[in-house]
């Protein structure tokens, strides 16, 4: 059994999962970080380890439900233990309602909302365990107000506020937390692409007037990770620069 405490970040391979797996692992614990391209994994968790840091890659499809529930039941042969949980993976595919595709709906649904349900339902009885359980998703602004284009992914990211709310609920008792980070608009690829009229468009909007960093996302996932947050359970934190308030 792994001696540290054992955290599973998915979308680890970049931009905010990355940084979540830096962080976590700087604190002090085992990553297990996971997305499909093994590649870019390989190189995070080499920089976490050069760092003195513990991390440790897997490549998995998450949207493949039956594949992503043998991947954790692998991870807990292997440790032993799962003491944090932070469901990150995400993907877009935006469009008017009026043009969706079914295909779109359901991809962004899978991947968003079902994969993290597989997730916390394969993982719950280890992370029960845990004197220091700890479940973490991260949602997006666009699940707490809407966004135009985004339907499918306003949809997802709701969604999983209301599983980490039920999910508080039910395992609570076992001193499990599940809490939300939504996350405004931060510096990562998705945002880099953007044109630099509509960034500006954007940042006039933001009260803080300007894009927040994924470091700062990470603070936010340390911190629920942490015993500092041992009495907050089924919250939502806006990480936003004050877009919804």
């Amino acid at each position: 059994m792994t001696e540290k405490r054992v955290a599973i970040v998915t979308g680890g391979s970049r931009g905010i999962g990355a940084a979540i797996v830096r962080r976590l692992a700087k604190d002090g614990l085992h990553v297990v970080a996971v997305a499909r391209n093994l590649e870019k994994l390989e190189q995070v968790c080499a920089e976490v380890n050069a760092a003195g840091g513990s991390a440790e890659p897997l490549a998995c499809d998450i949207g493949d439900a039956k594949a992503w529930a043998a991947a954790l039941e692998q991870i807990g042969d292997k440790h032993g233990r799962v003491d944090v949980l932070v469901n990150n993976a995400g993907i877009t595919r935006d469009d008017l309602i009026l043009r969706m595709e079914d295909e779109a709906f359901d991809e962004v649904i899978n991947t968003n909302l079902k994969s993290a349900f597989v997730s916390i339902r394969s993982a719950a009885r280890l992370i029960m365990r845990s004197k220091t359980g700890r479940i973490i998703n991260i949602s997006s602004v666009a699940g707490v107000a809407g966004n135009a284009g985004q339907a499918n992914y306003a949809a997802s990211k709701a969604g999983l506020i209301g599983l980490s709310k039920s999910v508080a609920r039910e395992l609570s008792r076992k001193g499990v937390t599940c809490n939300v980070i939504a996350p405004g608009f931060i510096t990562t690829d998705m945002t880099q692409v953007l044109p630099d009229e509509l960034k500006e468009t954007v940042k006039s909007n933001i009260p803080l007037r300007r894009f927040g960093e994924a470091a700062e996302i990470a603070a936010a996932v340390a911190f629920f990770a942490s015993p500092d947050a041992a009495y907050i359970t089924g919250q939502v934190l806006c990480v936003d620069g004050g877009m919804v308030m």
